[in-house]
């Protein structure tokens, strides 16, 4: 498992303007190191896995780590 405190995960989806979803990715305190991963190898393979996705729907999605 990724993190120690799943029900502490929470994805905000927003909408700009020019048609990009915006994911905002939040965790519990303890588990950012975790899902940021090893000079951020972790996020950047999350980012690319949700990219991949919405190619094949062709949507632009980013996806950003908040604290």
């Amino acid at each position: 498992m990724l993190v120690s405190e799943p029900e502490a995960v929470k994805v905000d989806e927003f909408t700009e303007d020019d048609g990009t979803v915006v994911l905002e990715l939040a965790v519990g305190e303890d588990d950012y190191g975790r899902v940021i991963g090893r000079g951020g190898r972790t996020a950047n393979a999350l980012r690319t896995v949700v990219k991949a996705a919405a190619v094949r729907q062709q949507r632009r999605v980013v996806v950003d780590i908040v604290d």
